[in-house]
Order: C-alpha cells, then sequence, then structure tokens
C-alpha cells in the first residue's frame, strides 16, 4: 500500500480569526482559562470562569468531594461556570463545610431533591417497565430529572405504557416528550468508509494496545461489516478488532491492515481544514460541542444529558451521551470534540435530521478507548489525556510540537513521528519545529478559532476522507490517503 506524501502549508489566518466552517457552525476563540484574580475569602467563593473541559474537570474532583451530597452538575456556556447540584436534605453539619469548599473552588452550588441514587431507581424502572424500541432516556442535571423521549413509532399501548412508567415516577422526579422523528443509528450506503455495503464516518484515529495503528468508530458500524475501505467498493484498508453494540455501549477497535499508515490525531473539518485533537475528556451537559460527519459534515450544539439509555430496533445501548447536534445516516461512528481539541464521543444515532433537529447520542471516548485497550492518537498518550498530548511543554508547544523527528514513542511511521500529528508534514505548521504562536496550533485559541482550526494545512488538505465542504473525499477520514 503506498502513500501519499501531505504538502506542507503555512496557515494564513491572524491569530483569534473567526473560522467559519462546514454546515454553518462556527469554532470561536477559545474562553479564558480558569481565573480568580483576588486572594480573599469574598472573592474566592465567587464562581470562577472556566473552559468547558476545565469545568468537567472541576466537576470531577467535586464529585469527589462532596460525596453522597453531590447530584450532578452542568456547564453553564453564558456564564462559562460550572453548576454543581447538591442534595438538599444532606448538605447540613459537616456537609455544608465541603459545600463552602466546593465554592471556593469555583463552582456555583444549587441544592436540589432528587439525589443521584434516587435518579438511578428512576432509570432502573423504566428498563424494567417500559424498554420500548424508540425510547430513550437521561438524566438531565440542569432540572434535575430524567428526560424521556418518545420517537414517532410509539404509539398505542406502548405510549401507554411509557406514559404511565413515568408518570408513576412522579412529575419531581422524570418528564416525557414526544419527538416527531424516528429514533435510529445512523449508518447509510454511499461513500466515507465502507464496509457490507454500509456507510460510516471515522471516529478518532488511535493505537491499538499491541501498538499498531487504529481508528475508532460507531459499534454498530463494527459489527455490520468486518472489513473496510476508504472508497466505495475499493480495497479493504482495516479490519474490525473489536466492536460492542448494543448493550454496554456503541463502539468498535478497527485496525489498519497495513502496519504503516500514518494515523495523525485529527479531525478533517472540510475546506482543507482540521482540528487537532489533543486529549479525551468526558462530556459535561452545557458544555458546546461539535460533530464531523461524512454525512453533512460539521455541526454543533450542546450535551444535553449523560449516561443516556437509548432503546434502538436492534437492541438498548447504555452510557450513551445525549446532545442536541443534528446527524444524519452515514454520520455514524463520526467524531465529536470540542474547540480545543478534546476528543468527546462517537456518533451513535438518534432522531431527525440536519433540517428539522432532533436528539442525537454518542458513544463516550474516554469509555471507548479504557474497554478496547487503545490510547488516542500515536505513541504514548495515555488514554489520550496524558501530560504528552495534553498541551504542555511536549505536547503541541514545545520546540517539536509534541511529535519530535523519530516519534513520541510511536517510530517515524506510527503517527506521531516526522510524517504525522505534528512534525515536518502531518499536521503542524511549515516545518518540524512547529512553533505554537506560529504555526503548530499549540496554542489552543490560535489553533481553533484563528490561525489553524486545522488551517489549511493540518496534515490532511484534500487527501483526507472527509473531503471539502461535507466530508466525503477520497480518504479514509483523517489519515493519509491511500
Amino acid at each position: 500500500m503506498s502513500h501519499k506524501r501531505i504538502p506542507k502549508r503555512k496557515a494564513a489566518f491572524a491569530a483569534g480569526t473567526v473560522v467559519a466552517l462546514g454546515a454553518a457552525a462556527i469554532l470561536l476563540p477559545n474562553a479564558n482559562a480558569s481565573q480568580d484574580g483576588s486572594s480573599n475569602d469574598t472573592a474566592a467563593v465567587a464562581p470562577k470562569t472556566l473552559k468547558a473541559t476545565d469545568a468537567s474537570d472541576l466537576a470531577s474532583q467535586l464529585e469527589k468531594l462532596l460525596g453522597d451530597a453531590f447530584a450532578g452538575s452542568y456547564y453553564d456556556s453564558d456564564k462559562q461556570q460550572l453548576v454543581v447540584n447538591v442534595v438538599n436534605n444532606v448538605i447540613s453539619g459537616d456537609n455544608n463545610n465541603v459545600v463552602v469548599q466546593a465554592k471556593k473552588a469555583g463552582a456555583e452550588v444549587r441544592e436540589v431533591d432528587n439525589s443521584l441514587p434516587e435518579l438511578a431507581a428512576g432509570a432502573k424502572t423504566l428498563k424494567e417497565e417500559a424498554t420500548i424500541p424508540g425510547t430513550s432516556w437521561a438524566v438531565d442535571p440542569r432540572t434535575n430529572k430524567i428526560l424521556v423521549t418518545a420517537d414517532s413509532t410509539v404509539t398505542g399501548n406502548k405510549w401507554n405504557t411509557i406514559e404511565s412508567t413515568v408518570k408513576s415516577l412522579g412529575s419531581d422526579m422524570a418528564t416525557i416528550k414526544k419527538s416527531a422523528g424516528t429514533l435510529k443509528t445512523f449508518v447509510s450506503g454511499g461513500d466515507a468508509i465502507f464496509g457490507g455495503g454500509a456507510r460510516c464516518s471515522l471516529g478518532f484515529n488511535v493505537t491499538a494496545g499491541d501498538g499498531s495503528p487504529a481508528f475508532l468508530t460507531a459499534g454498530h458500524c463494527g459489527v455490520a461489516a468486518e472489513q473496510w475501505s476508504d472508497t466505495e467498493d475499493g480495497q479493504p484498508i482495516a479490519t474490525v478488532d473489536q466492536a460492542t453494540f448494543p448493550g454496554d455501549g456503541d463502539f468498535a477497535l478497527v485496525k489498519y491492515d497495513d502496519p504503516a499508515t500514518v494515523a495523525p490525531s485529527e479531525v478533517n473539518v472540510g475546506g482543507g481544514q482540521t482540528v487537532a485533537i489533543n486529549q479525551a475528556a468526558d462530556a459535561e451537559v452545557g458544555s458546546q460541542v461539535f460533530r464531523m460527519g461524512s454525512t453533512t459534515g460539521l455541526a454543533d450544539g450542546q450535551v444535553l444529558g449523560l449516561d443516556a439509555t437509548v432503546n434502538y430496533p436492534e437492541g438498548t445501548v447504555t452510557g450513551l451521551i445525549q446532545t442536541d447536534v443534528c446527524a444524519e445516516p452515514g454520520d455514524s461512528g463520526g467524531s465529536l470534540f470540542t474547540q480545543d481539541g478534546s476528543a468527546i464521543g462517537l456518533t451513535s444515532g438518534g432522531s431527525g435530521d440536519c433540517t428539522v433537529g432532533g436528539e442525537t447520542f454518542f458513544q463516550p471516548v474516554t469509555t471507548a478507548l479504557q474497554a478496547v485497550g487503545a490510547t488516542l492518537g500515536a505513541g504514548d498518550a495515555a488514554g489520550g489525556a496524558g501530560d504528552d498530548q495534553a498541551g504542555g511543554e511536549e505536547a503541541g508547544a514545545g520546540d517539536e510540537a509534541g511529535a519530535g523527528d523519530a516519534g513520541a514513542g510511536a517510530g517515524e511511521e506510527a503517527g506521531a513521528g516526522q510524517e504525522a500529528g505534528a512534525g515536518e508534514e502531518a499536521g503542524a505548521g511549515g516545518d518540524a519545529t512547529a512553533n505554537p504562536g506560529d504555526e503548530a496550533g499549540a496554542t489552543p485559541g490560535e489553533e481553533v478559532g484563528g490561525d489553524q482550526i486545522g488551517g489549511e494545512e493540518a496534515g490532511n488538505g484534500d487527501q483526507n476522507g472527509t473531503g471539502d465542504g461535507t466530508g466525503a473525499g477520497d480518504g479514509t477520514g483523517v489519515t493519509e490517503s491511500h
């Protein structure tokens, strides 16, 4: 299998410039990082301004700190603040001191009625009494309730069952809404990655546990076909190694057949531009996310719920992310990410389309990586969130843009060396040293909102999978053409 070398190009956008992309989605310059600005006690309890990824990290820390008092959290994107729910009947006494600590950590603390165990018990009742194809449910921390959705196929006795089950939980515990669309997985015929007459989208390039190059996509794509090509009716370039669907997730690990395949850690967003993927991160309700798929290109929206259960016609899938980002057939497996280059999810399914909108569900990337034993990108990117890929001195902000000449632990041909990731040809600037302010995109504000949303350069151009505009070009999605 031959490789096409990717030409070097220098990004022409000024830092901070807003770049319009794909389906009218816009990636804005990064919000300010966490800041306090004062050391007195009054200022210390004021909610901090946070980026969405920082809010997610803080939420994880506060969940441990608050213990039983923690009842979920969400990101207020307008105020750029983390809101943490605490159960109102367990915050007295010693727990009250913990709440004060949570405020000092920078979160806005809100009292709610339903605890996480109570919400989990409600979800269990729904599973036992109303597992009906065409329904889904997820906890919405903004309302402190379970949001239940039924699509257009849920009628008659099926609707009566789901409605009565929701009513039995109480209006203070669960709500239900009707969706005009049909809940389904987004797999179709067409182009992008092809297997067994089906079309899907590549999610993120990874390194498998044995060190071989691979990518993540949807599990229902992985069970639909064993071998996948980057062109319709073309020769296979990758083979499914593991796939989960339905059940505890919707994800698949697909290994490239050629062990020398260069698989940079980036997402092609069309128009010759890419977003460098620096880490994997957990979703936070309320945060802005972007989805790239081979059918509809780039779209954006917000996270609505976590740990969602979806009852597809093929079976029940648990542990998903619920969003209002649109998607259509062929987008399955496509990448869900943030403006600062964090991998969040893989497109699973939903209802509606990109004309009328609807609900869409995603497999969390962090869970998929752990399950298949892979790491994000190439080399020693531990779970996609290690120090070497988090934007530090050795991860796109140093002298060698996080990869170096010989390869960030993955060798010259494994996606992090001279020809991949952030080296000479595949994903940073015009030369291997990749000054972060200049060409490598190591500074998130420049990379995603200005100099390079991936820039003209970023290692893809017209050769990589999603092509111009809609992302259905010649290659495999975010790797070199073969």
